[in-house]
């Protein structure tokens, strides 16, 4: 059974720093962070695949990075300067890299909030 196991999420204060970390239970081609609010689509904030290409969301600030250490199956987000706007639950995601979406199974952890306070 896959897992997929967050921390470093919390309340802080805007213009804080917040690192998220995620450690899989096995290794994966793409490793990533999406986030989602209340009444809205959960969305890509950033994914590195194994050999350190980086994606991130259309929204996401550069205040964000992503970075991987591949021989602990761990994926990591540093956010810098938060704002209340990045104020969601931030989900771990790992995949497979496959020829087609159809064709992908998406790994999810079970969420960390971060809360930013004004």
């Amino acid at each position: 059974q896959v897992q997929l196991v967050e921390s470093g999420g919390g309340l802080v204060q805007a213009g804080g720093s917040l690192r998220l970390s995620c450690v899989a239970s096995r290794s994966f081609d793409v490793m990533g962070w999406y986030r989602q609010v209340p009444g809205k689509q959960r969305e890509l904030v950033a994914a590195m695949d194994d050999s350190g290409n980086t994606e991130y969301g259309h929204s996401v600030p550069a205040r964000f990075s992503i970075s991987r250490d591949g021989a602990k199956n761990t994926v990591h987000l540093q956010m810098n300067n938060l704002e209340p706007e990045d104020t969601a639950v931030y989900y771990c995601n790992a995949h497979r890299r496959t020829l087609s979406p159809k064709y992908r199974t998406d790994y999810w952890g079970q969420g960390t909030q971060v809360t930013v306070s004004s």
